[in-house]
Order: structure tokens, then C-alpha cells, then sequence
């Protein structure tokens, strides 16, 4: 029986795992962390409408019925090829096949120091702190007396419009709109700015002009600046200089610009096309070591005619590659090229506000929400999970109401410099 070393347990990982014939392999998934999660739902976390338990699953929990399954926890330190052997922070593991599928990080395209100066959601830790980070604005700028401080404690930017950038601007501009009245009642909606700024002259590039639209209106309404072609080109004590030249001050910059494949230690330069990732051929392999290395989803880099710069790093192409691939392992030959399905994309703005673009048509409103949140609610995985998330769902609908607002501070950890100043 064969070995199957997967590095990464995000979408294509885990339904790699699952589809992989337990009578011809054996599994071993390596990740730092002990549970998949839902990263379209990290802005959430970061808004306060959800808390990670709702979006995560224990790797363990999903495997225990598979027996030719293993988890191992670990951050890969190197990987020798020669060996056919990864290092992880705990162990050194062996194996006949390899699969890198450890998905992407931040991309702060060269801006040195942005990482710490900077918060994210591209994890789930990021996206818990970012929710504190938020509600220690609104607490501290509650205590401010001084009304230029204050609003320059209230003054949020968020660089990158994709669906990312649009969905946690969104959210913070409902919670300008709608909760600042009720639960922080010393502050006026004056006081709050957020702006959402996007290097080119489009809301959501890979979307059609009326899903586009519709977005800017969405967030316009939401009390959201929307500015496009506009570029960051640096952040300097809370300064944010645009490439135009001028300087504007933002206590709070979530950064969702850019992504980059996971860097993984020991791969060969040549194998590394741009934005870190991976080159494969059109059966997820790599080139130079066809029988033993594959990489799918988002730090695989596949380039094709439809795809010039590779397929979106999303969900759909991660999870439809993993499919292909597990059938080329299964069958023994490589005989299924890999052609993605574009089944559509999808962002939500806020209450009753989404777009969609499927089948070739494009629509919002009310009738794109509610099918963004059942396709979001049904890929969750966990039963439990998913009632959780349709009852806060429900509840905040209904009353724009939540207990989740729990700014949770690390006790052991070294504070950021400016949290109790």
C-alpha cells in the first residue's frame, strides 16, 4: 500500500483524504492546525457575526471513520525530495507520494513591515484578532473625549476589493449604520470612516459590470467610501501614503490586497512560478518529479488557455482539482486532464444585499443572499455547526443583534504596542 503525504487540510486537502481508495493508500494529512475551516466565513469572525467554532471542524472528528487516514500536526520545516521524507516542527515523515496542497498567505507585494503593521483574514487567528482589534477601537474611541483622537481612533481602511475587502467593509459599515446607535451610544456615525480602496477601476475583477455596480451601491448605502484606482504604496505610523502621493491617517488597516502560495522549504527554485506558486502540469503534477509531487488548489499554479495566469485561488478550483486528481490516483494512470467548471462567484455586501454572477446571469438583492447563505451554510461542515451559524444568521437578521461582540484579549502573550495606550 502506498504512502499519500497531503500537506494542508483546506479544501483541496480534505477532499483528497476523502476520495483516496483506502485499499491502495495510506493517508497521512499534515497541518499546523487540528481542524479544517470555512475561510469564506473568516469575516465573520472578524465583524463579530460568528465566532470560529461555528466555521471549524476537528480533523480528527472527520477522519475517525477512516481508517487509512492519519492527522499529524506540524508546520513543515523541509521537504527533501531525494529522501522522499517532510520535516515537520515534530517529526520527519516518510512517503511514496507527495501533495502539496497548503493553500496561500498574505501578499503585501514587497511593502516591508505591512504584516506587522496590519491586520487580516486570511485565518482564523487573524480574523480573531482583527475582531478585537475593532472592538477596542469602538471601546476606546467611546472613552475619547477629544473629537479629532476619536475619530481618528474610529478611521478604518480596508485595501483590496475583492470578495474579501467587500464583505468585511460591508460588515463594518452595518455595524456603523446599524448597531453603533444602540450599543455605543456616546459615539455618532460622523465619527466612524471606513474606506475601502482598490488598486484598479473595478469592485470584483473577476465579476460581471452589474455585480460590480451593484456592490459600490451596496456599500455606498452602507455609509462605506468606495475608492477605486487607488494604490497604497506604503504604511508609516498609522500614515497611509497612496502611490498619488498624499498621506491619510487610519488607526486600523485590514489588508485583503493580495494572496501568495505558502511558502514550502526544500522545493526546487524552478518548481516556483509568480506569487510563490506552484507549476504544474495540467494533471497537478510537478515538473521534474511527475511520479511522486503534486500540488492543487490555491498554491498550485496550472496555466492554460482560459487561464493565462492560473485559475482563481478559490474554493471551486481547489475542490475540483482535488477530484481530478484522487481519479488519476484511483484509476493507477493519469489519463484525466484537469478542466475547471466555472460554477459561478458570489460576494455578499450585507442584510439583503449580494451579487451573483451563475449560469450566465447576474443578479442581487435579496434573491442573491439568500442563495449566497444557503450554498455558504451547506459547505460548512458538521450539523451542529450549521445550525449554530443559521440561528445567529436568523437572529442577527431579525434584530441586527449579537452576544458575540467579546473583545478577548491574550493573557500570557505580549499585547500590540498600542492596545492600553
Amino acid at each position: 500500500m502506498e504512502k499519500i503525504v497531503i500537506i494542508g487540510g483546506g479544501f483541496a486537502g480534505l477532499n483528497l483524504c476523502k476520495r483516496l481508495d483506502p485499499r491502495k493508500f495510506e493517508v497521512c494529512l499534515v497541518d499546523r492546525n487540528n481542524f479544517h475551516c470555512f475561510p469564506p466565513l473568516f469575516y465573520q469572525i472578524a465583524s463579530s457575526g460568528l465566532v470560529a467554532a461555528n466555521i471549524c471542524f476537528p480533523f480528527r472528528r472527520e477522519f475517525r471513520k477512516m481508517r487509512n487516514v492519519s492527522y499529524h500536526m506540524g508546520h513543515v520545516k523541509d521537504i527533501d525530495l531525494a529522501r522522499k521524507t517532510v520535516t515537520t516542527s515534530y517529526e520527519t515523515i516518510g512517503f511514496d507520494r507527495l501533495v502539496l496542497a497548503a493553500g496561500s498567505t498574505n501578499n503585501y507585494f514587497g511593502m516591508k513591515g505591512l504584516g506587522e503593521e496590519t491586520f487580516g483574514i486570511k485565518t482564523v487567528a487573524e480574523a480573531s484578532h482583527t475582531r478585537d482589534e475593532i472592538l477596542d477601537r469602538f471601546e476606546r474611541g467611546a472613552l475619547c473625549r477629544d473629537r479629532k483622537r476619536r475619530r481618528q481612533l474610529l478611521s478604518f481602511l480596508v485595501v483590496g476589493g475583492g470578495p474579501s475587502g467587500v464583505e468585511i467593509a460591508g460588515a463594518l459599515g452595518e455595524m456603523k449604520k446599524y448597531i453603533l446607535g444602540k450599543e455605543y451610544p456616546e459615539l455618532e456615525p460622523g465619527d466612524v470612516t471606513i474606506t475601502l480602496v482598490e488598486g484598479t477601476s473595478r469592485l470584483l475583477g473577476a465579476m460581471s459590470g452589474k455585480a460590480q455596480r451593484k456592490a459600490v451601491e451596496g456599500l455606498e448605502d452602507l455609509m462605506v467610501n468606495v475608492r477605486l484606482d487607488t494604490m497604497m504604496k506604503d504604511y508609516t505610523d498609522k500614515y497611509v501614503t497612496f502611490a498619488d502621493g498624499h498621506r491619510e491617517y487610519y488607526e486600523t488597516l485590514i489588508w485583503t490586497a493580495g494572496v501568495r502560495g505558502e511558502p514550502m522549504p526544500g522545493l526546487p527554485a524552478e518548481a516556483l512560478g509568480p506569487g510563490g506558486r506552484i507549476i504544474v502540469d495540467e494533471y497537478n503534477r510537478v515538473k521534474g518529479h511527475e511520479d511522486c509531487l503534486y500540488a492543487v488548489g490555491d498554491i498550485a499554479l496550472m496555466v492554460t488557455d482560459g487561464y493565462p495566469k492560473g485559475h482563481p485561488q478559490m474554493a471551486q478550483p481547489a475542490i475540483q482539482q482535488a477530484v481530478n486528481l484522487s481519479k488519476n490516483l484511483n484509476g493507477g494512470s493519469f489519463s484525466r486532464k484537469f478542466v475547471y467548471k466555472d460554477k459561478g462567484s458570489m460576494a455578499t455586501i450585507g442584510k439583503n444585499k449580494a451579487v451573483a454572477d451563475i449560469a450566465g446571469m447576474s443578479f442581487g438583492g435579496f434573491f442573491a443572499w439568500l442563495i449566497w447563505m444557503i450554498i455558504h451554510l451547506m459547505s460548512i461542515l458538521g450539523m451542529r455547526n450549521k445550525l449554530s451559524v443559521l440561528v445567529n444568521w436568523f437572529w442577527n437578521y431579525l434584530f441586527y443583534n449579537t452576544s458575540l461582540r467579546l473583545l478577548l484579549r491574550p493573557a500570557r502573550f505580549p499585547l500590540r504596542r498600542h492596545w492600553g495606550d
